[in-house]
């Protein structure tokens, strides 16, 4: 076995792009729908909220994910803040840690008519699919905000380059 210096899956020739919006950094959500059998759901940070009447949460998702279809099947969603102690949880849904039985059976959900929230979420809105489009590589959702609960939260789960970070 060798030993090398260097970081042994480091890409050789970087995407700029990729790297920039690495650096921007952003909270991590859960974004989930549907109900029993036909739930999906999906790992998030890159979004924005526009408040206003109505107010509108935008986010770029990944247009091959069975969330995806699942949200346009359904037209709703609801998008929860993930806590530090989520990011097993966020690594399930994000697809890129095992969820023996799938990702739903890590956790407590209680149903709503925007689709599961997790049981302990602090943070959380129900949203309608008001429209989505291609932009770049991923697909472009506005959802209007139909209901938000907000109570008090812990460390929240912050993804920078790549990596959580807890926050300063």
């Amino acid at each position: 076995m060798t030993i090398h210096s260097s970081h042994p899956f480091l890409d050789p020739e970087p995407d700029p792009v990729r790297r920039f919006r690495g650096r921007l950094g952003g909270v991590v959500t859960l974004w989930t729908c549907g109900s029993s059998s036909s739930r999906a759901g999906l790992t998030v940070s890159s979004l924005m909220v526009a408040n206003g009447s109505p107010a509108h949460v935008l986010a770029l998702l990944d247009p091959d994910s069975s969330f995806l279809a699942g949200l346009r099947a359904s037209t709703t969603s609801v998008v929860q803040l993930l806590g530090w102690e989520h990011r097993d949880l966020a690594d399930a849904f994000a697809g890129v840690a095992p969820a023996p039985g799938g990702p739903f059976r890590m956790a407590q959900w209680r149903e709503t008519k925007w689709g599961p929230v997790l049981a302990e979420a602090t943070s959380w809105a129900g949203v309608r699919l008001e429209e989505s489009r291609s932009v770049g590589w991923s697909e472009l959702v506005d959802c209007v905000v139909e209901h938000v609960e907000v109570s008090d939260e812990g460390a929240p789960l912050v993804h920078r380059r790549g990596r959580y970070v807890r926050p300063e």
